[in-house]
């Protein structure tokens, strides 16, 4: 359900769990850039950039962040925090969301694993919990009883997974409901280049569920902004991992980009406002977004797009031009 905070920022509710969320968050796995394996697809943000992202964030009504231990293992996650306390984020203003990385791990590694991410963190409180990919070493069963515990002695406010396809969320919500605690969300790649949720039953099992849905990279690395589409050579300055990914998406996306700057030119803004301003209200309260941002420009842009209101004959042509999206396309089609 859609509410608007007191000072009149849109709000929605985080699941069934009651927690209201801005309807785009904002993403920090470039908070660990520059270092290591993230250097492969963030550069560094200096120190000074990573309080003003964040305090443009504030001022646009943006409450709450997503972070991970895989970002950095823990870097992110204690800039992050420095970020918050510099711009004045009240411990009970802010949601803020991370993940436990599974690989090789069992579910008793998240009782342990969430003081580190606790200590990371702090002073503020971990509200949301995630599981960051499908691939632990115990049920899901098991993971979704270590996360009722959490929940239950007051380590974290809601427990969510992320990248869980369609019948392991259900499996997750099943087991959780067990134990009278409701599943936040799923966090997933959506975009306008990637709506593989609504063929693959993720949409109709989170709607079902009421379960929300988080659009991981959607804006696709920067391409749906239409900047690289006009200068390739900006390529050139991505990390290596980036401009590999980014190359293949440049001409599959052209007319669906050409789309989006005519509607932008004809509000006034961006071709990223409007993408994510599509993408938060195309598919109700369900989804929400973490677009991530590198400068100050960006995180205005982020903010921007919750209060662009686009028009049903706006909606619906960025439908059609990205309706080919929902399904599987091989590489370069």
């Amino acid at each position: 359900m859609s509410a608007v905070a007191t000072d009149g920022a849109p709000r929605r509710q985080l699941g069934r769990t009651g927690i209201e969320i801005s309807p785009i968050g904002l993403g920090t796995w470039q908070f660990a850039g520059g270092q290591g394996f993230d250097g492969l697809v963030w550069q560094e943000v200096c120190d000074d950039e990573t309080i003003q992202i964040v305090k443009t964030a504030k001022a646009g009504g943006v409450n709450w962040f997503d972070t991970a231990e895989a970002y950095g293992m823990g870097r992110s996650e204690r800039r992050l925090a420095c970020a918050l306390e510099a711009a004045e984020y009240a411990e009970t203003d802010v949601l803020v969301a991370t993940k436990w990385f599974p690989f090789m791990r069992t579910a008793d590694s998240l009782r342990v694993n969430i003081d580190t991410r606790i200590e990371c963190l702090a002073p503020y409180p971990v509200g949301l919990f995630q599981i960051h990919q499908p691939i632990a070493l115990s049920s899901v069963r098991a993971q979704m009883d270590a996360m009722a515990d959490l929940v239950e002695t007051g380590k974290i406010r809601a427990p969510g997974v992320s990248n869980f396809p369609w019948f392991m969320m259900r499996k997750a919500h099943a087991a959780l409901a067990m134990r009278g605690v409701p599943l936040a969300s799923n966090q997933v790649k959506i975009s306008l280049l990637n709506r593989r949720i609504e063929t693959l039953g993720t949409l109709k099992a989170a709607k079902e569920l009421g379960i929300t849905l988080i659009a991981w990279s959607p804006l696709e690395m920067g391409i749906l902004t239409g900047k690289f589409h006009k200068d390739p050579s900006l390529l050139k300055t991505r990390p290596f991992g980036r401009r590999q990914v980014m190359r293949i998406q440049l001409e599959r996306s052209r007319k669906l980009v050409e789309g989006l700057e005519e509607i932008a030119d004809a509000n006034g803004v961006s071709a990223a406002v409007v993408a994510l301003s599509w993408l938060t209200n195309y598919y109700g309260d369900t989804v929400v977004a973490i677009p991530g941002a590198t400068k100050v420009s960006q995180a205005e842009q982020n903010v921007a797009s919750m209060q662009l209101k686009l028009s049903d004959r706006e909606m619906d042509r960025i439908d059609q031009l990205s309706r080919r999206f929902r399904h599987y396309l091989p590489i370069g089609k």
